[in-house]
């Protein structure tokens, strides 16, 4: 078969970005097709607009606080066409990086228009038909709306539409207490608008559940409401839109947020047709990420399994790097990292206590760190929080940080989880003082502690002593 190009890959989000961009930089003619905005997700109506409600939001709780330190701010005044331009001009700045001419510069061809795969190595697009020996399916995914009654006849929020709206909600309603209800309840609040969580259970349910109490309790004190229960029914009502509980309460508000989780974008593009399996919430891959098709890889969003950016842009990396070497790359999870971007933060890599104690039972044990001990933290007055590092006799098997700038403190748990590194060297690793990073030092040592002071070191010690008061 003469094929027109190398590698085909369908979607301009991180993964499909990082997987053209790899492949063409080695030098192979690849086709990235992208049917909406490059960028994707992340750039357009994810991340970045997302980390920059985020950042005018602590601006003004900042300001908030009038008094701190011996000094004195003015009150806040949000101006929310202020707000606004920050989101668009933040995505506008990095909206080249992941452009048309950007990557068509690395040699990659891009084809603005829907695709359709019609073969093992055959997709359509452009009014023309491609075809490569490898093709990559990095469609992403989307909101998913659960069936609420009368929802679709009120006017509803996702992050879709969330970050343009041009007027600042009075009363934010927000279904659901993952990662991105939890966010934006905070920035909204923070914004000035009154903000109600309805959610079923626990809040953020994949995290540590002490670090996200200490998260709720932070927004509890700053204005955020939360409802335990399920959106049962919404209906207009006098200018406002009330959301019905199956607990028998009932929230009025000004707009509704609908942030309940995502679904995979897998439809209309030939998979089903061509024999492609589908999961529970999206395509079915193996460790190399290869659908049942295997000359058809799906990366990112788009297939069953974790839904974070940078896993999008790691299944992009060990694609290509795949597909140019031939030498299969599968996927490691032991040190999956994230973070929810509240304050303070909630970082969690590998397994939280819960799942550890879950899986390995009495083996496991667990050293806490407090922010209150951590000298950097107390300078700066921002102590809410702590580090869990989870252990599995002396290895490290997840650790959970809540607190100022978690997300930045996962670092070495990574490479001690990959056994690039040991809680034995971080425990004796000179780091900078004073800094955060000490509480990561302070916890591998804990867990050390209990061996290097222990009975047979202190006979040992003992013994040194007693030689030297012998023979000196």
């Amino acid at each position: 078969m003469n094929f027109t190009h190398d590698v085909i890959v369908i979607g301009g989000g991180a993964a499909g970005l990082t997987a053209a961009g790899g492949c063409a930089l080695f030098g192979l003619e690849a086709a990235l097709i992208e049917g909406n905005k490059m960028g994707g997700e992340c750039l357009n109506n994810g991340c970045v607009p997302s980390k920059a409600i985020i950042t005018a939001a602590k601006r003004a709780q900042e300001a908030r606080e009038e008094q701190r330190y011996g000094i004195t701010l003015a009150a806040p005044k949000v101006e929310w066409a202020g707000v606004h331009r920050h989101i668009h001009d933040a995505i506008a700045h990095i909206e080249p990086h992941d452009s048309k001419e950007t990557f068509e510069e690395m040699g990659v061809e891009v084809i603005l228009d829907r695709a359709r795969i019609t073969g093992k190595h055959t997709v359509e697009a452009g009014g023309r038909t491609l075809s490569a020996p490898r093709i990559v399916i990095a469609t992403g995914s989307e909101p998913f709306v659960p069936p609420i009654e009368g929802l679709d006849e009120v006017p509803y929020l996702t992050n879709e539409n969330l970050f343009d709206l041009t007027e600042q909600p009075e009363h934010l309603v927000i279904i659901g207490g993952g990662v991105i209800g939890m966010e934006m309840a905070q920035s909204f609040c923070r914004l000035g608008s009154k903000v109600t969580v309805i959610n079923p259970g626990r809040l953020m349910g994949r995290d540590d559940e002490e670090s996200v109490q200490v998260v709720a309790d932070v927004m509890r004190e700053e204005g955020v409401t939360f409802v335990n229960g399920m959106g049962q029914r919404v209906e207009a009502r006098d200018g406002t839109i009330a959301v019905h509980t199956d607990g028998g309460e009932t929230v009025n508000g000004s707009h509704l947020l609908i942030a309940v989780g995502r679904k995979a974008r897998v439809e209309g593009y030939g998979l089903e047709e061509l024999g492609i399996e589908l999961g529970r919430n999206g395509i079915k891959v193996d460790a190399r990420r290869r659908t049942s098709v295997k000359s058809i890889y799906a990366i990112g969003d788009c297939r069953e399994g974790p839904r974070l950016t940078h896993v999008s842009g790691y299944e992009g990396s060990n694609v290509a790097l795949e597909i140019v070497t031939g030498i299969p790359a599968k996927v490691d999870w032991r040190a999956l990292p994230w973070c929810t971007y509240t304050e303070p933060e909630v970082a969690q890599i590998g397994l939280t206590e819960e799942e550890a104690r879950n899986k390995f039972g009495a083996k496991v044990t667990v050293v806490k760190e407090g922010f209150d001990h951590n000298e950097r933290a107390i300078a700066e007055d921002s102590t809410k929080g702590h580090l869990k590092v989870v252990l599995k006799g002396k290895k490290v098997i997840g650790a959970s940080i809540c607190g100022k700038n978690a997300g930045e403190l996962l670092l070495p748990f990574t490479q001690s989880i990959t056994g690039k590194s040991s809680t034995f060297a971080l425990g004796s690793a000179i780091i900078s003082y004073p800094t955060r990073s000490e509480i990561s030092k302070a916890a591998a040592f804990s867990a050390w502690e209990p061996t290097v002071f222990g009975s047979l070191p202190k006979k040992y010690a003992a013994f040194v002593a007693k030689m030297r008061r012998t023979f000196n």
